[in-house]
C-alpha cells in the first residue's frame, strides 16, 4: 500500500470533553496526528466529512460517506466512525467495487490516556493492507465482517452475533 485514504465522520475517537457532566464536542480528526506520530511508511490523506456522534448519523450522512469513498481514486480506505452505529454504516458501504474499506473508532477518546484509539487505528491499517476488496470493521484487536458483529454496550466491546 502506497496511499491510504481516510474518511472521518466523528465519533468518540475525536471527542473532546469539557466538564464533569460529560459535555463534549466532536473535535478535529485525530487520526492524522496518530499516524504522523507513528511515522507510517505510506502517504495518506484525511477527508473530514462529518463531526457527529454516530447516534446522530443519518441515512443522508451514510450516503455522503458512500459517495465520498466511491469518488476516491485509491483502493485502500479507512473510515473513522463512532462505535454505536458503525455496523449500520458498514452495511451501506457494501458493494463498492475496487475498494478495501475498514471502519474503526474508539471506545475512549484518542486524547485520553489509555485510549484504545491508537491500537484500533493500527489494527485497521494492518487490515486494510492485507484484506480482499470489501468492507470490514476493526475493533478490539479483531477484524470483523460487519454482517456478523455487534457492539455490546454493556461490555463496551464488539462481539460476534
Amino acid at each position: 500500500m502506497q496511499h491510504l485514504t481516510i474518511v472521518t465522520t466523528g465519533g468518540t475517537i475525536d471527542k473532546i470533553y469539557f466538564d464533569d457532566k460529560s459535555d463534549y464536542q466532536i473535535g478535529a480528526p485525530q487520526i492524522g496526528e496518530i499516524l504522523g506520530q507513528l511515522g507510517v511508511a505510506f502517504r495518506f490523506d484525511v477527508i473530514p466529512i462529518l463531526r457527529k456522534d454516530s447516534l446522530h448519523v443519518t441515512d443522508e450522512d451514510r450516503a455522503l460517506v458512500r459517495s465520498t469513498i466511491e469518488a476516491q481514486p485509491h483502493r485502500h480506505v479507512l473510515v473513522t466512525h463512532g462505535t454505536d452505529t458503525m455496523v449500520e454504516t458498514a452495511a451501506i458501504l457494501a458493494g463498492i467495487p475496487g475498494k478495501v474499506i475498514v471502519l474503526t473508532g474508539a471506545l475512549n477518546p484518542a486524547r485520553f490516556q489509555g485510549s484504545d484509539a491508537v491500537f484500533n487505528v493500527g489494527c485497521a491499517v494492518g487490515a486494510v493492507q492485507t484484506l480482499d476488496d470489501g468492507v470490514y470493521i476493526a475493533m478490539n484487536g479483531r477484524v470483523w465482517d460487519p454482517k456478523s458483529v455487534r457492539k455490546n454496550r454493556d461490555a463496551n466491546r464488539f462481539e460476534a452475533v
